[in-house]
């Protein structure tokens, strides 16, 4: 099954919550040796003018991820996630991320272009809270290799 050149503009709503927890941010910011105090200790993130432990930026992956795989999962989309490689991901932050947030991610694909036998796809992950605010914007390209690639 090839790439449906039709994803382009559908966009997928939020679904799944995600609760920020402290344990996960310290598990996060351990994992990509981000060492600054606020993702350690609360009394430092909240000396910084935060409510709560501050996640690293790139946390935001863990939701948009969850929002991606709304496109993968979809069998219309004609993705077989073996063939995918990830080419570029990038964060635009409105506010940082903080413990106690519970945050949800609407999926927008923005871009399909045929290449060889497969396809780039280009996404946005809008993540906000539940309430509505925005709290970062994550544009991911994926190339979906062709078979035989």
């Amino acid at each position: 099954m090839s790439i449906n050149p039709d994803l382009q503009g559908r966009s997928y709503p939020a679904a799944e919550v995600y609760d920020v927890g402290r344990e996960k941010i310290r598990e996060f910011a351990r994992a990509v040796k981000a060492s600054h105090p606020a993702h350690f200790d609360v009394e430092a993130a909240k000396a910084l003018g935060h409510k709560d432990l501050v996640a690293p930026p790139t946390f935001a992956i863990i939701v948009a991820q969850r929002a991606d795989a709304l496109l993968v999962e979809d069998p219309e989309s004609g993705i077989d996630f073996s063939r995918v490689v990830h080419a570029d991901q990038r964060f635009t932050h409105h506010r940082a991320i903080v413990a106690g947030d519970q945050l949800v991610a609407e999926l927008h694909v923005d871009g399909v272009r045929a290449m060889g036998g497969g396809a780039m796809i280009t996404t946005r992950s809008e993540i906000s809270t539940v309430a509505g605010e925005k709290v970062a914007t994550t544009t991911s390209s994926i190339l979906v290799r062709g078979e035989g690639q």
